[in-house]
């Protein structure tokens, strides 16, 4: 199991770090591209719209030809485009690019966890994810770095290294055991688990801090830029966010293992919501940069409750994990997407603050739902017979 946990965190670390590592370069890009906030958005976007529309097949691959082999398609897919990114000079060579990452993310994304879930004890679920999560947000956090080098240096130095990575997990990655056993369970599985309460619940609470981080991502780097900071400065905020996020997250899920799903998402929901507001009043770089990174924190708090609360959805309701985790990458990509694209157009014709004002409504509409509700589906529901029989 702890060579499992080691390979699903790095490939996820890896896989993130390149996600993340547009943030910085977004001012030289819409320099040197000329474009709008509008156009910044679908750059920023490209990438997770290619998992959202990569994320279903992504989860229909790993429940039929296993897991391990999904996680070398979407590491190769990862190392193919990255090059193609570095030596781009073209924006739209740039946002097809990103769209091709966003499809190897679904796909490596999707395989790495449903593999680490399908062995995993269902009681440690959250602190698994929490472990995988945390090496994400670090890589997240090593991302906006890459950016700074990149442009500092060469893109294609950079760039052009993500072959290697890539390259080298996907040997570890074929030398690991894989228990997993074929299925055969198609779209109409995943319609039936989606009608159900509690994996659109699930859903929703992966979709809505994805919304804030990708309207963050956009605005909040462009805000800083007008505000005098450089890339190096806006590089160092994202930086610090991602690495206290790291830190919150395994902690998040130990609490949600033994508290309920629930419990740290509704304080993550106050605190974000409260966050998102005074993200709308700074007027200087270093103020609105502390936000950010205060940001990070309280949005650190949803995700692996909120994965671990689809995971043991989908085992309650016979749904393969391959297909678990496509939606997750399907609910990710939504907000991301949303929050990448929309909030730059909506900064463009109405204000800055006007994206997180509308996110932080939606974090305090979505507490008020969840006010009457109990700990949630998690490994402590049912009977401990039927606990037993999930777990065989």
């Amino acid at each position: 199991m702890r060579r499992l946990v080691l390979l699903a965190s790095a490939i996820v670390f890896v896989d993130t770090s390149f996600y993340a590592v547009v943030a910085p370069l977004l001012p030289s890009y819409v320099e040197q591209f000329d474009l709008s906030k509008t156009g910044a958005g679908v750059l920023a976007a490209a990438n997770p719209l290619g998992t959202l529309l990569g994320a279903i097949p992504a989860g229909a691959l790993a429940a039929r030809f296993g897991p391990r082999r999904l996680v070398v398609l979407g590491l190769a897919l990862m190392g193919v485009s990255s090059v193609v990114f570095g030596f781009a000079q073209h924006i739209v060579l740039l946002d097809a690019a990103r769209f091709v990452q966003g499809i190897g993310g679904a796909c490596s994304w999707a395989g790495a966890l449903a593999w680490l879930l399908s062995e995993a004890p269902a009681e440690r679920r959250g602190e698994l994810l929490g472990t995988a999560l945390g090496a994400a947000i670090a890589g997240a956090l090593v991302g906006p770095a890459l950016g700074g080098l990149a442009e500092a240096t060469s893109p294609q130095l950079v760039f052009g290294s993500v072959p290697v990575v890539a390259g080298a997990l996907a040997a570890w990655a074929l030398t690991t055991p894989q228990a997993h056993v074929r299925d055969r369970q198609g779209l109409a599985s995943v319609w039936a688990a989606v009608r159900r309460p509690e994996v659109l619940r699930a859903m929703w609470l992966v979709t809505l801090p994805a919304l804030a981080f990708g309207a963050v991502n956009v605005v909040g780097s462009l805000r800083l830029d007008s505000l005098g900071a450089g890339t190096a400065a806006v590089a160092g905020t994202f930086f610090v966010a991602a690495g206290v996020e790291a830190l919150v997250s395994p902690l998040v899920g130990r609490v949600s293992d033994r508290r309920g799903r629930l419990f740290p998402v509704r304080g993550g929901l106050a605190a974000s919501a409260l966050v998102l507001v005074t993200l709308t009043l700074p007027s200087q770089a270093l103020v609105l940069a502390g936000a950010i990174v205060v940001l990070g924190a309280t949005l650190g708090a949803f995700w692996a409750p909120a994965m671990a609360m689809l995971a043991d959805a989908a085992e309650h309701s016979g749904l393969d994990q391959g297909f678990a985790f496509a939606l997750v990458n399907l609910a990710w990509a939504v907000g991301q997407v949303t929050g990448s694209a929309s909030s730059g157009a909506l900064a463009e014709v109405t204000t800055d603050a006007v994206p997180f004002l509308l996110i932080s409504a939606l974090c305090v509409a979505t507490l008020v739902t969840l006010a009457g509700r109990s700990a949630a589906v998690g490994p402590s529901s049912g009977s401990p017979a039927e606990r037993q029989s999930v777990r065989s």
